[in-house]
């Protein structure tokens, strides 16, 4: 009979990734405290922190803080904006190097994958001896750390890959999973965010072991079929395959003005960056778009959206430029101030057979 290999699934997450890319481009900033996102205006900006280095960490700065908030913990970090051309380039060598050691391998944006080894490890042992060489290869390629969680499936590997942050590596078999994620903190497991962690906490579970032990029936009850669902998750319990490709259904991006803009003329210019930016990333899933959706957002809250389609997928700025443009003309036209401006493409086909991308830039 042939030999039976454990399931091994690697989760390997790049240490405050963009914080790091810009340490390597510029060794200046090594050993202070760093700051990517937003302009924070003097503690006057909109928007919100994309990530911070252990240094800034210390002051209690988070991703997805408001920039004005991380301002006001500490105005001596170095804040810089994103650059999504620098951490590109340091994503992709790093995938690749992921992608030499893979049985199968799933992205998870930037700075994140998981890679599966069943079949090529015999056991947990060889996995995290193969776990440390991935660690090493990426340090010796980019300079740069990464934590690696082993387990026997992608939701232990994936909590393990943060428990020893920064340059970590954590390997959980599956006989030890569930001690293993009975302490943490519930907010720890995958899928439970702050809501579903307050209701949690209101029927007295705190910890992944107390909802792993917690009543199906009632789970089902507060949570309908989420709860046990999330309840199996708690002891350890993942089937789920690695997806080792998947499309897009859209690309978008959208901007807050630090104050409601009257200018039409400044609108228009905002939405054009934000074409430019969204036709960048669009460009990464070689296909055509056939629809353009436009978000506007006016003082107090109040939000529209706006789409044109096409007879014919295309792959085009311009075009992209000139839908945008005469999507948002009716809003301007009101001579209402706006706080917020997006475009998103979607209805995706293949490019195949199509002209390719490049010529249409």
């Amino acid at each position: 009979m042939p030999q039976a290999f454990p399931r091994i699934v690697l989760h390997v997450d790049m240490d405050s990734f963009f914080a790091a890319c810009e340490e390597k481009a510029n060794p200046s900033l090594k050993g202070k405290p760093v700051v990517v996102g937003a302009d924070p205006k003097g503690g006057k900006g909109r928007g919100v922190v994309s990530t911070a280095n252990y240094a800034a960490r210390k002051f209690g700065i988070r991703s997805a803080m408001p920039i004005s908030r991380a301002f006001k913990l500490c105005p001596e970090c170095v804040y810089l904006p994103v650059n999504f051309a620098l951490y590109n380039k340091y994503s992709l060598q790093v995938m690749q190097i992921l992608k030499r050691h893979a049985v199968k391998f799933e992205q998870w944006g930037t700075d994140e994958a998981f890679i599966e080894l069943t079949g090529k490890a015999k056991d947990f042992a060889e996995a995290g001896i193969e776990a440390g060489e991935i660690k090493r290869e990426i340090f010796a390629e980019t300079g740069l750390t990464a934590s690696v969680g082993v387990g026997p499936n992608k939701i232990v590997a994936k909590i393990a890959s943060d428990y020893k942050k920064p340059d970590g590596l954590t390997l959980v078999r599956p006989d030890e999973a569930r001690a293993f994620l009975s302490p943490l903190p519930v907010r720890k497991l995958l899928w439970v965010g702050k809501k579903t962690d307050e209701a949690l906490e209101k029927l007295g579970i705190t910890t992944i072991g107390g909802l792993a032990s917690a009543d199906p029936g009632m789970l089902y009850e507060n949570f309908g079929k989420t709860g046990p669902a999330l309840r199996l998750l708690a002891q350890g319990i993942d089937e789920s395959p690695l997806v080792e490709s998947w499309e897009a259904k859209s690309v978008g991006a959208q901007t807050t003005f630090e104050e409601d803009e009257s200018a039409p003329e400044a609108v228009l210019e905002r939405m054009e960056e934000l074409c430019e930016n969204v036709f960048r990333r669009f460009l990464l899933e070689d296909a055509l778009y056939r629809t353009v959706t436009v978000t506007v957002r006016f003082a107090g809250f109040v939000t529209h959206t706006k789409a044109k389609s096409f007879r014919e997928p295309t792959a085009s700025l311009d075009v992209l430029k000139r839908a945008a443009r005469e999507l948002l003309a009716p809003f301007l036209e009101t001579g209402k101030p706006v706080r917020l401006v997006g475009v998103r493409v979607s209805g995706f086909a293949s490019a195949k057979g199509q002209t390719k991308l490049k010529e249409f830039r």
